[in-house]
Parts: C-alpha cells; structure tokens; sequence
C-alpha cells in the first residue's frame, strides 16, 4: 500500500493551533500581547487548554484591543510637570 504524495505521513503534525505572531510584547494597562491580543493567562494555559475554549478564543480576539487608541500626553504633558 503506498501513500498518496498529497499528504505523506512525515508531512503530518498534530501541532496545538496558536494565534501568535512572534510579536511578544504585553501592555501595561491593557495586560494583553499587543502582537496576538491574548491575555498572559491565557498565553500561559495556551498548551493545556481544550480545543473548544482555544477556538473560542481565537474567535473572540480581532475583537480585543490590545492598546488604547487615546495618547498618554505626549509632550504636553511632559511640559506640565
């Protein structure tokens, strides 16, 4: 029996989904990864989590804000000081 070329065995990997893109950084008040938009909780219970919730997940995440869209001050508020 031969195995077709569309999909050979050492092709195959049951790898657990992830939606980062190797942009790690998380911010500080909003305590999400500003690269996937998951929280460190999540990011840290990613590998042992069931299939169901990290799809969920996945869904939920162009919904998330992973950085507050107002400025901090900028300048003028450095000159306030």
């Amino acid at each position: 029996m031969t195995t077709p070329l569309s999909d050979p065995p050492v092709w195959r990997r049951n790898e657990i989904e992830s939606p980062c893109i190797q942009i790690c950084v998380v911010h500080p008040a909003t305590r999400l990864c500003t690269g996937c938009n998951r929280s460190i909780d999540e990011i840290g219970r990613w590998s042992k989590m069931h299939p169901d919730e990290r799809s969920e997940i996945i869904a939920e995440l162009p919904s998330r804000q992973s950085t507050p869209t107002g400025r901090r001050g900028g300048r003028a508020a450095r000159l306030k000081r």
